[in-house]
């Protein structure tokens, strides 16, 4: 009788391990990352999101997907007030210890909103995945620079790879 049991335990352990893989290329969590694959999207993401308590706790939302042909970062931060969507703005990218590239395109999505969409680059991958922080230093425009926290990137990036890797 215990035997059958714990054979059962063992079946019913090793069917839910199967049945969860395909879930992990839909969602999983890495610390405060999440990585998914939303039916909407055509790729898989990594986003987080924290509030600032140095900053008014200000919201601050940053997502990151990537293909073959390129790399998309979103960054919201509910500090910025962008006049109009569709303008491209000009800005500095870097990490805590390296410039990412300089005077890269960012396109206003909405009023807190900026999206930049650069060639893939296995070094700009590499530097995020380093990083803690990321950085945005716009052209003629310091009060809308900004500076965001990205903890343990290089795990959501290694989990991002596997969710873009398994994707449906």
């Amino acid at each position: 009788m215990k035997r059958s049991l714990l054979a059962a335990g063992i079946l019913v352990c090793a069917f839910s391990a199967t049945a969860s893989r395909p879930a992990l290329a839909q969602q999983s969590k890495v610390g405060d990352w999440t990585i998914e694959k939303r039916a909407q999207d055509t790729h898989c993401n990594a986003s987080r999101g924290y509030k600032d308590k140095d900053d008014e706790n200000r919201d601050y939302v940053i997502v990151i997907t990537y293909s073959e042909q390129a790399i998309v970062i979103v960054m919201i931060y509910d500090g910025w007030e962008w006049d109009k969507a569709g303008e491209i703005l000009r800005a500095d990218v870097g990490t805590d210890d390296a410039d990412i590239m300089k005077k890269a395109k960012w396109e206003v999505m909405d009023k807190t909103t900026v999206r930049g969409i650069f060639a893939y680059d296995q070094s700009i991958m590499d530097r995020l995945a380093k990083a803690k922080r990321l950085t945005l230093d716009f052209e003629d425009d310091e009060d809308d620079s900004i500076e965001m926290q990205i903890p343990r990137a290089g795990e959501a990036l290694a989990a991002l790879k596997f969710c873009e890797e398994n994707r449906k």
